[in-house]
Order: C-alpha cells, then structure tokens, then sequence
C-alpha cells in the first residue's frame, strides 16, 4: 500500500471514530468552543472584569484565543497518543510510524474551522469586520500545530515506555491554559505584572493567541514581536528535534506495545 494512501486512511478513520456513536455528531465542534467561551466570559470577563477594559465585546476576544488554545491542546493530546492507541497496526504492518501522529491534522483542521465559523457569526452579530490581516491567520494556526507536533512527537515516543506520559499531558494541559492569554489578552499580563511578561511570552502558545488576535481583531489587538519571536525559535527547533528523535527509537516501538 502506499503510505500516502495509509495516510489518508488514517485521517479518515479518526474523523469518524470521534464522532462515531455520538448523539451531536459533529456538533461536538460547535459546542466545545462555544461553551468554553462562555465559560470564560463569565469567570474572567464579568466576575473578573476584564470586559470593561476592552472597546470590543469580551467574547470576540476570547473566542481567538479558545479556538487557538483548544486545537492546539487537542493535537498536542492527539499526537502524545497516536503510537499506544494504534498498537495493533504498529505491531503487525511496517510503515513509517511518523504517518500516525500527523494523520490527526485533518481532524484537527475540521474543527478548527468549524470554530472559525462561530467566531465569524459572532463579528456579524456585532457588526466588526476583520480586515485584511485575516489573510495571515492560517499562518500561526499552522505555527501552532507545528509547536503541538514539536512536543507531541517527543511524548509520543515517551508515552510508548513510560505510560505516565498519557497521565502527564492532560495535567500540564489543564495547567498550561491558565499561563496562555486563552480568557485574557497578554497586555494585561504586560501593564499588570510587567516582571513576568518577559517569562509569559516564551510560552509558544502566548505567539500563537497574540498572532491569531492580530490577524482577527485587527488594530483591537496589536501585533507582539516579543511572543512572536520565541514562537519561531521553539517551533523550528522542536520539530527537526523531535522528528529526529522518533525517527530514532520508531524501530523500537514493538518491543515495549
């Protein structure tokens, strides 16, 4: 078979798994983001009042950053799993075991675009426009699969010998969201605690919200090179390293599944 028709078969078969036996079907899309910001709005934006430091509705701010933040955590979850959750193909057909953790792209994509869509709805509703800057968002939702993929690989080996891995990931999801500008912009963060501004922007997904609110809300959110810069440096380096690094021990993988 060739392997990029595994590939496809791959992404097709998790496509439908995710949704196979569900009441909502792909619904499930609509409601997760939709739902989370909500959530969000309420806790940060009334309870917290953020909302009236902002001169748009809180949710066109916090819908960016949960799209981002949920497609970038599903892959990264997705990715660390794809090796013990395929153990059966892995152990009986031979191929090149990178195929697994990037057939979930797809997946992803779908429901990324499917949030996009909502968050389009809501510019409607409130009459904002994005301008042109839109054009560039594909840009750091690809820098954000890429910065999932340069952990994800890693974990993914990892998560083969040592299951604590799989245990591990969700925890430092559920952590990492409150140290992401996800509910909230990373300006607060700068005006409000301006000695850890400079250790929040090193987190990757802190370049990937800033880009995505750039390129959506336009002048509402201003373009940040200090979250944007360490952005590329991780993802370039962890994805030559982590790809290395799978490539290196996927001949292994049978011994341990």
């Amino acid at each position: 078979m060739d392997y990029r028709e595994l590939f496809w078969i791959l992404a097709k078969r998790d496509i439908m798994v995710r949704y196979k036996q569900t009441i909502f079907g792909v619904l499930w899309s609509v409601i997760k983001p939709l739902v989370s910001a909500f959530a969000y709005v309420f806790a940060f934006g009334f309870v917290g009042n953020l909302a009236q430091q902002t001169d748009i509705p809180y949710i066109l701010i916090v819908l960016p950053g949960t799209i981002l933040w949920l497609f970038f955590s599903q892959s990264l979850q997705t990715i660390s799993l794809s090796i013990v959750v395929n153990n059966n193909l892995v152990s009986k057909v031979f191929f090149p075991r990178i195929i697994i953790p990037f057939s979930s792209f797809f997946l992803g994509m779908i429901e990324l675009a499917i949030s996009l869509v909502i968050f389009l709805f809501f510019c409607i509703y409130y009459d904002f426009f994005p301008d042109y800057k839109i054009i560039f968002a594909p840009i750091f939702i690809l820098l954000a699969y890429i910065a999932a993929s340069g952990i994800g690989l890693f974990a993914a080996v990892l998560n083969v010998r040592y299951r604590d891995i799989g245990q591990l990931i969700p925890f430092i999801l559920q952590f990492g969201m409150f140290i992401s500008p996800v509910a909230y912009t990373s300006g607060i963060v700068e005006s409000g605690k301006p000695h850890l501004y400079k250790f929040f922007v090193l987190n990757p997904v802190t370049g990937c919200i800033d880009g995505l609110r750039w390129a959506l809300l336009g002048d509402n959110a201003p373009f940040r090179w200090e979250s944007f810069t360490p952005l590329l440096i991780f993802s370039f380096i962890s994805i030559i390293l982590s790809i290395r690094f799978f490539r290196k021990h996927e001949n292994s993988f049978v011994d341990y599944i």
